[in-house]
């Protein structure tokens, strides 16, 4: 089974001329955007807060988070992102997903428009 990538745009929200393009997995069983720390620090982001995060291995981890606005297909929102250590994999999270109106399709395991989002 292969993974589903995702070519995404990050912005800083203060400044959108500063950008930084990304080629991500796609983890729908992540709930926020993991990006190395450095690149986002690069592209003038700071934390505004810190999450404690269980691990695939059932570890508590705690990270600093900030906010983005994140770009792909073609679709833009303002996302969480977390500002990833070493060690930590960069992946686009579930909570991205929806603010874009994104869904990975399960037959071709592509990203695709969600038809509809919840409203209830």
């Amino acid at each position: 089974m292969g993974h589903t990538l995702a070519k995404v745009k990050l912005y800083n929200p203060s400044d959108q001329s500063k950008t930084l393009d990304l080629d991500l997995v796609v983890d729908t069983g992540s709930a926020y955007t993991w990006v190395k720390r450095a690149r986002l620090s690069n592209l003038g982001l700071k934390p505004t807060g810190r999450r404690v995060f269980r691990t695939i291995e059932g570890k508590l981890i705690e990270r600093e988070i900030g906010e983005a606005v994140i770009e792909c297909e073609g679709e833009r929102a303002t996302t969480i992102v977390v500002f990833a250590e070493e060690g930590d994999v960069e992946v686009l999270g579930v909570y991205a997903l929806e603010g874009l109106g994104l869904e990975v399709d399960p037959t071709t395991k592509e990203l695709r428009k969600s038809e509809a989002i919840l409203a209830l």
